[in-house]
């Protein structure tokens, strides 16, 4: 079975030069590969694959997430960098953005140039 096989994402986008900038420049992750097939990066130690999908359409779920232990800092450099974060009617966000869940987990939203939703989560507990 997989509990111990290493788990790799994958987000889909319309063109790779584009997300590359994206997921290097703005988010930081480092680049493993650059192929015609798929834009590889390490993720804090996951394969994250950015593969081309002809016709590709968002979905407005969130598809990818980091774990991160203070999400304020975070939200604060990303946006230096250009990120842009979510804003959802009926949310109570603060002024950066994050919502608190009642678990006391905290959460904020941002998408990629393709539209994909990717979002940075500081956990509780």
């Amino acid at each position: 079975m997989l509990p111990d096989a290493p788990f790799i994402g994958f987000i889909p986008v319309r063109d790779l030069a584009t997300a590359r900038v994206f997921y290097s420049a703005m988010l930081g992750l480092r680049v493993v590969a650059d192929t015609p097939y798929a834009l590889v990066f390490d993720a804090g130690g996951t394969m994250l694959r950015v593969t081309p999908v002809p016709g590709f359409a968002a979905q407005p779920f969130t598809v990818a997430g980091w774990s991160v232990p203070h999400i304020g800092a975070e939200v604060s450099a990303l946006a230096r960098n250009g990120v842009e974060f979510t804003r959802y009617d009926g949310m109570m966000q603060d002024d950066y953005g994050i919502w608190t869940a009642p678990s006391g987990d905290r959460v904020a939203w941002f998408k990629d140039p393709d539209g994909n939703n990717l979002s940075l989560t500081e956990f509780a507990a």
